[in-house]
């Protein structure tokens, strides 16, 4: 198959979506790469034996959370000093 006609039929393929795409501007990437962090995490674990631990881990890890603590604010402290 010459490698035009080959572009030509992916393109015809997907054309609904090309044009999805190009009205809405919206894609799956994100899904796409959660689902990655997701499979990798399962394939780190080696599999999960316990279904809420693995929606623990996922939690946990695809999350977006800040695990370390906020540093004080230092200019914001109250002094403790008594005014004579």
């Amino acid at each position: 198959m010459e490698p035009i006609i080959k572009v030509a039929k992916t393109l015809k393929r997907h054309l609904p979506n090309l044009l999805t795409y190009l009205v809405h501007r919206f894609t799956n990437a994100l899904s796409e790469s959660l689902n990655t962090q997701i499979e990798k995490l399962k394939r780190m674990a080696c599999g999960f034996r316990n279904r809420e631990h693995f929606k623990k881990a996922i939690y946990f890890h695809c999350g977006g959370l800040d695990l370390y603590p906020r540093a004080h604010n230092t200019s914001t402290t109250i002094s403790c000093a008594h005014p004579h």
